[in-house]
């Protein structure tokens, strides 16, 4: 038989604690981190709270649907969605993992489950990686510059919003990166844990995940030296404001001793 996974990243965060309180299907498996229901017709949907969601067996329309309903639970749901896709067959004499297909003897809800949740961890990783570069192209402007002209061109205020802006998503990303480690599931089931490793290879999952770490270190890195900039300037100025102050009151000193 032949299935078809597709995952989306449709927002920063899904209320998964609110959406489970809504009647959509049946509710094979939840915690506070995800929920996966199945329908009629072998269908199965895997929701997120970090913004992805996964479906198996269903139509583009139903898919579309779906993720209407879902949108008001959403925090900063987005207008176009990265999407990730993943071919599945079973009934073949031999398990194989390819580029977009996977292979496999024989599929209950666990291995599809496992299948549908390294398919959205690799959506959300393409999203992560989208999100650190831009942090690091942003960052390198002013990096670049600070190099050109020996300071930053942007005033203390706004370089006060974008430190807070970058660290809002550095942290965002930095947060829900755990999420992507192996599940639990794959501790106590050998069959499950050759799957999930064979899927982390073929999406290459660690690969990208270190990756993300890497530029958000660099950015990190970065931030720390504008704050100190932005500090330096800071004492800088309340400096030369105690010397203007000394200034004044060396000059009425001396104004007052010659009697003007």
């Amino acid at each position: 038989m032949l299935y078809k996974v597709k995952a989306y990243q449709i927002a920063d965060i899904i209320d998964i604690k609110t959406l489970k309180t809504t009647s959509l299907s049946t509710l094979l498996y939840n915690n506070s981190e995800e929920l996966f229901y199945e329908s009629e017709n072998l269908k199965y949907c895997y929701v997120f709270r970090y913004g992805a969601i996964c479906f198996l067996n269903y139509t583009e329309e139903e898919i579309s649907a779906f993720i209407d309903f879902v949108q008001p639970y959403c925090r900063n749901f987005f207008a176009t969605h990265l999407n990730d896709e993943l071919m599945v067959e079973t009934g073949v004499a031999e398990n194989r993992i390819s580029y977009n297909k996977i292979e496999i003897k024989s599929a209950d809800q666990e291995v599809l489950r496992m299948i549908m949740l390294n398919v959205s961890q690799s959506v959300t990783l393409d999203y992560y990686t989208e999100l650190a570069d831009k942090l690091l192209e942003e960052t390198n402007q002013h990096t670049q510059l600070l190099a050109k002209k020996g300071r930053l061109s942007i005033s203390g205020n706004s370089l006060k919003k974008y430190i807070g802006k970058t660290l809002l998503v550095n942290n965002s990303i930095a947060e829900n990166l755990f999420v992507l480690d192996s599940p639990p599931e794959t501790w106590e089931d050998e069959r499950l844990d050759k799957l999930h490793v064979g899927l982390k290879k073929n999406f290459e999952l660690p690969e990208r995940t270190r990756s993300v770490s890497e530029k958000l270190a660099i950015v990190k890195e970065n931030l720390d030296l504008f704050k100190d900039i932005l500090q330096y300037r800071n004492s800088t100025f309340l400096e030369w404001i105690v010397i203007a102050l000394i200034a004044i009151e060396v000059l009425n000193f001396f104004l007052e001793k010659l009697g003007w």
